[in-house]
């Protein structure tokens, strides 16, 4: 079993930067990829992006060149660095976890709020 705990969140203004992290715990050495996504009130929730361990890294449209995603293996810990931000950024952003066994494991998820 894997356990998610997600920090950061928050409100910032637009065009400002904001930093996730999510520290991963329990059968760490069965991840294969970690992601983030994010679902606003009345939306679809939406991938934006996504690590596989010792692998590719991709992201949404809505996000490319403005959200980095990186994991710290030794810290078992993936971050998402959002910059230029956009009031259409607002939605609230969890952490996932997939693992060799097929489990999807997800964290509890963090407020992200961009003002105009």
């Amino acid at each position: 079993q894997v356990r998610l705990a997600e920090s950061g969140g928050g409100l910032v203004k637009a065009g400002g930067s904001m930093r996730l992290s999510c520290e991963a715990s329990g059968s760490v050495s069965d991840i294969t990829f970690m992601a983030w996504s994010r679902q606003a009130p009345g939306k679809e929730r939406e991938v934006v992006a996504v690590a596989i361990v010792g692998g590719d890294i991709s992201y949404a449209n809505s996000v490319e060149g403005r959200f980095t995603i990186s994991r710290d293996g030794a810290e078992n810990t993936v971050n998402l660095q959002m910059d230029s931000l956009k009031p259409e950024d607002t939605a609230v952003y969890k952490c996932s976890a997939g693992t060799k066994q097929g489990p999807l494991y997800w964290g509890q998820g963090t407020q992200v709020t961009i003002s105009p």
